[in-house]
């Protein structure tokens, strides 16, 4: 697989940004190797548990206290099920550090199609305002590129993945190429009519999300069924994966190789054309080592997986990465700060019920700092998401009298939780831990990240907020409560190789191209300068194409 002429481009990583790498590439007539750590799933037929009721899943769907304990600790914060558990790493045999005084929850997939089979799907553009937010605020480093820059991609991405929501015309929340959003329910609407009336300026929205309400018939997709199952992979393909949008694109054209199992460890590097000259890793069946090389290279292992084997890629010495000229590498990393909730009973409309179970409700896009308030002490912001609902009454007693009591409704409640963004700080830093290392010899990736006054002052800000938007409303009994803050818990992380014009202070330029090799790119969240207060991987996947673009016509024209 040495050969020098099999492959135009290498992919590592089949996540969001990984699958539109090798699906733009390949489109573009580049022959892709894509390697990926976790095993093979394939769309419709890898998703065990699919469909099926929690009684027909091992523990009726309730995680294990002994495997919690011994193999997938992030379990206990809510992330892990014995539905999805094949799509997750294990912590026991893939293990992680940090430093005292630190904590870090580094969720990670351990399947082919990465984070699209375990996300959110939430799924927003950045404002113009959050790309100019470094440099206004003169903290991290200013972002090279424009919210206009990326209009057109995403324009593009949207419309091929299905993103549906509603046209709101808001600046700091931009509107995509959307398919209908799906409806509030009843108790929704009336909470946004109150809000809004109490709250001028303030806005409660249909979440937008990458589950389609329309078909896709040209590829193969079916819109939602209304199942909210979604973590257990969707056979329909209504929401977006890497194995029922990008992946099949892909190996439509005849273009894609992919090898699961393939840990890769390093990037070998030539300094006199500063170009990667190979891909080093360990085929995890076997356990031997392989090199592949290719004209490109696109690094897509997720946020940290990518920044690892940044690092792990070292000149001789030993001392520093090829690719950290500046010294930046490892640094600004950040997550979402959230973990605050807020809830409260809507009176009355106990006549309806929702059919349907939607993967999505409602949501508050940020009105702090967004020119109207004044000081409010602490810089950026967050918005909510949230949704209203009734459950159905806990089974009392036996035989037909529970039976009875089971097919009543609690009243109308409403939840709502706060996702913060988080300050680029230097001294937020990953590094590799030189007395650890992996199964596979790759030193263990050491954390030193934590949440700052800035952020803790804005989730205390969220907290009043939303208890005071809840009582305005309405609602009833209302409170809130507040649960530790630990970075990586959103798994929305970001940094560690930020993109910039001066390759003096960043690890990559406006392109998403690395200072320090012409033909290297990364395109998944190591490279944002900033977070916003949004879930990022809509922004991954326009980036993505941008590069690719980018890096097909540097190609062509012989400058990559």
């Amino acid at each position: 697989m040495a050969s020098t002429d099999r492959f135009d481009a290498i992919v590592i990583g089949t996540g969001i940004s990984g699958g539109w790498a090798a699906k733009e590439l390949t489109e573009k007539g580049l022959r892709v190797l894509m390697l990926d750590r976790g095993h093979m799933v394939e769309h419709g037929e890898g998703y065990t548990y699919d469909g099926r009721p929690a009684f027909d899943v091992p523990a009726r769907n309730i995680m294990p206290d002994a495997l919690r304990e011994s193999d997938y600790f992030i379990a206990k914060h809510g992330y892990v099920q014995p539905s999805n558990q094949a799509f997750y790493n294990n912590d026991r045999l893939n293990p992680y550090d940090y430093e005292e005084g630190s904590k870090f929850y580094w969720i990670r997939p351990g399947a082919v199609g990465g984070k699209s089979l375990i996300w959110g799907r939430w799924s927003f553009r950045w404002s113009a305002a959050d790309f100019e937010a470094n440099k206004r605020d003169g903290i991290g480093g200013a972002w090279p590129i424009t919210y206009d820059d990326l209009v057109p991609w995403y324009d593009y991405v949207e419309k091929y993945a299905g993103v549906s929501g509603s046209r709101e015309n808001l600046p700091y929340l931009p509107d995509s190429q959307f398919q209908p959003p799906m409806p509030m329910n009843i108790a929704e609407k009336w909470m946004k009519q109150r809000l809004e009336s109490e709250f001028p300026g303030r806005k409660m929205i249909n979440a937008r999300l990458s589950n389609m309400t329309e078909d896709k018939p040209e590829q193969g997709r079916t819109k939602c069924q209304v199942r909210n199952q979604c973590g257990n992979g969707c056979s329909f393909g209504a929401y977006f994966s890497t194995q029922a949008v990008t992946l099949p694109a892909a190996r439509a054209t005849g273009r894609l190789t992919l090898r699961s199992d393939a840990v890769v460890t390093n990037l070998e590097y030539d300094p006199a054309t500063k170009k990667v000259t190979g891909v080093r890793f360990v085929d995890t069946k076997t356990g031997q080592a392989e090199t592949v090389t290719a004209k490109l290279v696109f690094l897509n292992a997720s946020t940290l997986g990518s920044v690892q084997i940044l690092m792990n890629s070292r000149q001789p010495d030993g001392t520093r990465s090829h690719f950290d000229s500046s010294g930046t590498l490892g640094r600004y990393v950040m997550d979402h700060i959230f973990r605050v909730g807020v809830k409260g009973d809507i009176p009355g409309m106990e006549e309806f019920i929702e059919f349907g179970r939607r993967p999505g409700g409602v949501y508050v896009p940020r009105f702090r700092n967004n020119g109207q308030d004044g000081d409010v002490g602490f810089k950026r912001g967050y918005g909510y998401q949230g949704a209203a609902y009734r459950e159905p009454s806990k089974p009392v007693g036996f035989g037909a009298s529970m039976k009875q009591g089971m097919r009543r409704y609690s009243g109308w409640k409403f939840q709502m939780g706060a996702f913060g963004e988080c300050l680029p700080y230097e001294d937020n830093h990953v590094a590799l831990n030189p007395d650890k290392t992996d199964r596979f010899g790759v030193p263990l990736m050491r954390f030193n990240v934590t949440f700052r006054e800035n952020e803790q002052r804005m989730m205390i800000d969220a907290r009043e907020q939303g208890e005071k938007m809840l009582r305005a409303a309405g609602l009833k009994n209302v409170e809130s409560s507040v649960r530790e803050h630990v970075p990586g818990d959103a798994i929305h992380e970001m940094g560690g190789a930020r993109m910039g014009d001066d390759p003096r202070a960043s690890v990559l330029n406006k392109w998403s191209q690395a200072h320090d090799a012409s033909n290297l790119f990364v395109t998944d969240g190591a490279q944002m300068a900033s977070i916003s207060c949004v879930n990022p991987s809509l922004t991954f996947m326009a980036l993505t194409a941008r590069a690719v673009d980018h890096a097909v016509k540097g190609l062509k024209a012989g400058t990559v």
